[in-house]
């Protein structure tokens, strides 16, 4: 199966993706020279952004224009803002998996089903 979602697929030409973010197509190839941002790039080696990257590309909006944070503020704050949303990921996984355990564990005071 495979893993790749809407997501991640690069359907955005530098054109489309700078006016949806409302920036300046030269300031999406600023952020991709100074390794922000990576756009995939077609057979003819045209930039071609997906929704995650459009996404990525409005928090940096938002932390540098919203928040005025320079662009080495917002590049730690996108890491930090990856590293909780991974840690959150991992929490919600465990938690399943110890409700799954839970579940299948007795209770105090019943005893397990003898085979």
């Amino acid at each position: 199966m495979n893993d790749r979602t809407f997501q991640d697929e690069p359907c955005f030409v530098i054109s489309v993706a700078a006016r949806i973010v409302g920036v300046h197509a030269q300031t999406l190839r600023y952020y991709e020279r100074v390794g922000l941002i990576w756009p995939s790039r077609s057979h003819g080696k045209q930039r071609l952004y997906s929704p995650a990257d459009i996404e990525r590309l409005n928090r940096i909006k938002t932390f540098t224009e919203d928040m005025g944070m320079n662009l080495a503020g917002a590049e730690v704050a996108l890491k930090l803002t990856e590293r909780i949303e991974d840690l959150e990921n991992q929490v919600e996984h465990l938690s399943n998996q110890l409700n799954q355990v839970l579940s299948r564990t007795p209770t105090e005071g019943e005893h397990p089903a003898r085979t």
